[in-house]
């Protein structure tokens, strides 16, 4: 049961049904053709009903998914050829965002995205893919060396949100997601953001200011975590899928919505399943984009930017 969600149980369990009875006719030499089909049957029958009514909750805890592709995991599935650049010439590095340069597809790119751990171990390292304020100073530098190479910007989103330690604070954590904000909306080369896992609150925000935004079928993407939401309204963090399902907080919801412009289909029971094909289904989405974006002169792909963002949610004067 390693790596399952307790709603998934008892598909597991019939999965491993499944396993344990062809390894045993492979031993023994049986046919047992007609029973494995069965069984395969009602598995696949399972599947859909599982998958096909998931809760807002449910949803959230595949986003979170600790064998959920990653931003390198992406990079290596999509073949980008990619050099990390590290630092930001201010303070030092931030292993919880990764960020680069590559060739993709025949176009010279940059790339960008929240990084979490497989690990204990490594999600130390990485500070659990919440990123510090020369997190977002090393994006913002790399985003300027698109702007003066025109390379188009690709970043992945999957965070639970800026890192709100101390030290990021007295550095200037708000300042300088602030600041990515603001480059990122007059940044005249084509911006594509993929939120892959979760993307929360500022942290993710800081490097999802795009001309596109894509999100995969079963991530998140919020102002607060719903453990967050529920700790606020509520005083129990116990409360978060209630807190979920008000808030809103998947791909189907936020398109509706008109936050983003475009879900990209995952097989089904999410990315972990089958990485390759997820990552192929992003890819063809990316590259369709870019290719309509990069059409459009820069000025006018500010103008579209800040109209499209000014334009979402409503408000009423008193």
């Amino acid at each position: 049961m390693v790596g399952w969600l307790e709603f998934e149980r008892p598909l597991v369990e019939l999965e491993q049904r499944i396993d344990e009875l062809r390894s045993f006719a492979d031993s023994q030499n049986i046919d047992v053709a007609r029973e494995l089909k069965r069984l395969e049957s009602k598995a696949e029958g399972l599947r859909q009903e599982i998958y096909g009514k998931l809760s807002r909750w449910q949803i959230t805890q595949i986003a979170r998914h600790p064998k959920r592709p990653f931003t390198l995991d992406y990079i290596n599935h999509l073949g980008i050829d990619f050099m990390e650049l590290h630092g930001d010439r201010r303070f030092g590095d931030d292993p919880a965002i990764v960020g680069g340069i590559g060739f993709w597809a025949g176009r010279k790119v940059v790339v960008i995205g929240h990084q979490k751990g497989r690990d204990t171990k490594e999600n130390i390292g990485r500070n659990f893919g919440m990123a510090q304020p020369e997190g977002y100073r090393k994006s913002l530098r790399l985003m300027q060396l698109a702007e003066r190479f025109n390379r188009p910007i690709i970043t992945f989103v999957d965070t639970p949100g800026a890192y709100p330690g101390v030290g990021a604070e007295e550095r200037g954590q708000a300042e300088a997601i602030a600041r990515n904000l603001m480059e990122m909306a007059r940044l005249p080369v084509p911006i594509i953001v993929c939120v892959i896992g979760e993307g929360g609150s500022g942290g993710a925000l800081g490097i999802a200011v795009g001309d596109r935004v894509l999100m995969m079928q079963y991530s998140i993407y919020s102002v607060i975590s719903p453990e967050g939401c529920a700790s606020i309204l509520w005083r129990d963090a116990a409360k978060a899928s209630q807190a979920a399902e008000a808030m809103k907080v998947t791909a189907s919801d936020l398109m509706e919505l008109g936050v983003i412009d475009e879900i990209i289909t995952e097989p089904i029971g999410g990315a972990h399943r089958d990485p390759e094909r997820a990552a192929r289904t992003l890819e063809e989405a990316i590259a369709r984009h870019l290719t309509e974006l990069e059409a459009l002169p820069g000025a006018e792909l500010v103008d579209r930017r800040l109209d499209k963002f000014m334009a979402m949610g409503q408000y009423r004067e008193i």
